[in-house]
């Protein structure tokens, strides 16, 4: 049995790795370990945070113990925070690392607990390279790997951004597990039904927050094509901006395919995921650019075929006219793809999907994590 601590966001935080690291946690309870999530009292100043609300109105999730101590931006925070860990001595901490601005708050931390010549330090890493470019990203990156002592990506685009920066430290690429945590499947007459859609229609799902990386203009472009809309092909949008929504709204107009859309843009909390993903034929992917992507082990666990661009890690965990189908990222390409689909239709995917999810489940992660805290000891 180990003593682990998951350091990222967890509830009332909102979003996918708040939603990851509390599942990893159950995942380690289960496995007979003790687990406990180390979250942030202050994660974003709102200056720096895109969205509406950081916090969740949803109750806490059942028999974990998740304690807000880090402030994202406070120095003196950073130390207690460290000593504190330091002082409770985990034998493992896994530490989430997504995004250059948590680099010097995080190894400040790490840097404290290393002084107890005790704890191994395993870093899951889901960006090294962020999407969207800052001053001090490089410095700051640089500062937070240092304070591990091995890492775990979830695709080969990520471990290669890793090696960049830490060429020596041992490394593991394991795929994203499965969000199973979000209920079971639904059929998509009650999906429909939940969301107030039609029955009859053709309808395609872009899910998740909205990013310029993410590449929904692309999509857009693509919905305007002439046999989209002669297949009366509809895009579900669901999640909320987290840029300018104004650049969106223009381009619908510009392209008038306004009839053609499901605007549900606000936040979608983790209860009605399911809805969402259960109601939609297909779900799409048209990033510009993607380390790999939260929306993909979210379609595997409800069965639901795919189109991504093919970049970064995404084509690799979407095998091509298997489990979905792989465009380049140019609106011809993702428009022919989305015809493609409806040629072959959703259920030649399944029996695919149905073989492929079983790679990416939870306990290879924890196995993961283990091998390399104590490869050394």
């Amino acid at each position: 049995m180990s003593r682990v601590i998951i350091i990222g966001p967890g509830h009332p935080l909102r979003g996918g790795l708040a939603t990851f690291n509390q599942r990893l946690a159950k995942e380690f309870i289960e496995s007979g370990h003790v687990c406990s999530i180390c979250s942030f009292s202050l994660q974003y100043p709102r200056i720096f945070f895109p969205g509406k609300s950081q916090y969740t109105d949803e109750p806490a999730p059942e028999g974990l113990v998740i304690r807000s101590l880090i402030n994202s931006i406070n120095p003196l925070n950073w130390i207690s925070v460290g000593n504190k860990l330091k002082n409770e001595k985990p034998d493992i901490i896994v530490v989430r690392f997504w995004i250059p601005l948590m680099g010097p708050a995080l190894g400040t931390i790490l840097r404290r607990v290393k002084k107890n010549k005790h704890t191994k330090i395993i870093c899951i890493a889901d960006n090294v390279i962020p999407h969207e470019h800052r001053p001090g990203d490089t410095t700051f990156t640089s500062y937070f790997l240092k304070s591990c002592d091995a890492f775990i990506t979830m695709s080969e685009k990520v471990m290669a951004d890793l090696r960049l920066f830490q060429k020596n430290k041992p490394g593991k690429i394991i795929q994203h597990p499965l969000y199973d945590n979000f209920g079971d499947p639904l059929s998509k007459s009650v999906a429909r039904n939940n969301l107030g859609l039609s029955q009859d229609e053709k309808i395609i799902l872009f899910f998740g927050f909205i990013r310029q990386y993410k590449g929904l203009d692309i999509l857009l472009h693509a919905i305007a094509d002439e046999r989209i809309k002669k297949a009366g092909i509809k895009l579900m949008i669901a999640g909320e901006f987290y840029e300018d929504k104004r650049q969106y709204l223009d381009l619908i107009d510009q392209l008038k395919i306004k009839d053609q859309l499901i605007l549900k843009t606000d936040f979608i909390p983790d209860s009605e995921v399911r809805n969402y993903l259960c109601a939609a034929d297909v779900v799409i992917q048209p990033y510009r650019n993607a380390t790999q992507s939260g929306v993909t082990p979210l379609a595997y666990h409800f069965e639901k075929p795919m189109v991504v661009t093919n970049v970064g890690g995404l084509a690799s965990l979407v095998p091509h006219e298997k489990v979905g189908l792989v465009a380049e990222p140019t609106r011809q390409a993702i428009a022919d793809a989305i015809l493609r689909f409806y040629q072959l239709g959703e259920n030649y995917f399944i029996p695919h999907l149905r073989t492929e999810k079983q790679k990416y489940s939870w306990a290879n992660l924890v196995n993961a994590v283990l091998t390399l805290a104590y490869r050394e000891k």
